[in-house]
């Protein structure tokens, strides 16, 4: 039986990457996103879906259902970046960051759960990122946000393992993707952040400019749908690899001095650290 697949967040970059190449793969693959068009001219279907909305979710996995027959393994994909200094984002701007990277990956797993458990099968794969295993300055609340997705994973392994269904994340570390170009930041800033904001900005846009291609991160979902006892945690790339070993292995100083040197911020003499 060819596999089906849900991808959410598939009208651009990691997403779109991942349901493309299943499809070529051969596997029935529905993408999704906000505005989505079905019958867009792609290889695989384009369904319509509003992480935040319950009823949205509710339609959309009742859609897949409907046409497939059934879910075999949900890709979490859909999110945004928000980047900006804590102390200047609002609580309204942090909520609707939960509410899209992090509920938004809980309402759509619960949708499809009720089907993969009757099945006796199923996968769940949640993109997760190298800063949900390393805070950065500037991202707080994108990274909170990935931070609750390793925790919540790792407890629904748990949880789904009796039914069958395995629970994977991806923590990739810097993708070329469009990520800081579909992100977002506070509407209202503090001018005592701006220097280090725009130095982190900076790094950040390079860093992404020089990252990995996202078809390192669909060869991971491959393995992932390959295998039949797939792990909990794939890292995607060097520094997904080595830097959350060196978080475990390094005094702090030595971590956050290394961190701030990255990303051009102030030591602790107020000077800008000496970036590569």
């Amino acid at each position: 039986m060819t596999l089906r697949v849900l991808v959410t967040g598939a009208s651009s970059g990691i997403g779109q990457a991942i349901a493309a190449t299943l499809a070529e793969k051969g596997l029935t693959v529905f993408g999704t996103s906000r505005h989505a068009v079905d019958g867009a001219i792609t290889p695989f279907t384009m369904l319509p879906l509003d992480v935040r909305s319950d009823h949205s979710v509710r339609a959309c996995v009742g859609e897949v259902l409907e046409r497939a027959g059934g879910i075999d393994v949900l890709v979490n994909n859909a999110g945004y970046a928000l980047t900006g200094a804590a102390e200047e984002t609002s609580i309204e701007e942090a909520k609707e960051q939960f509410d899209t990277n992090f509920f938004g990956v809980v309402r759509v797993t619960n949708a499809v759960l009720p089907a993969m458990r009757r099945a006796g099968s199923g996968k769940i794969i949640t993109l997760g990122s190298l800063v949900g295993l390393l805070g950065i300055p500037f991202a707080s609340f994108y990274s909170a946000t990935k931070f609750a997705i390793e925790g919540y994973s790792e407890a629904l392994w748990y949880e789904l393992r009796p039914f069958g269904i395995s629970v994977s994340m991806l923590e990739p570390g810097w993708v070329r993707t469009a990520l800081t170009d579909a992100g977002r930041i506070p509407a209202h800033s503090l001018p005592v952040y701006e220097g280090p904001k725009q130095l982190a900005a900076a790094n950040i846009r390079r860093y992404v400019a020089d990252g990995l291609d996202s078809h390192r991160v669909t060869d991971r979902v491959l393995e992932i749908i390959d295998d039949p006892s797939p792990r909990l945690r794939y890292p995607v790339g060097g520094d997904a690899t080595w830097l959350p070993r060196l978080k475990v292995v390094a005094p702090w100083s030595v971590l956050a001095a290394g961190v701030r040197k990255r990303f051009g911020q102030p030591n602790d003499a107020g000077r800008p650290e000496l970036g590569r």
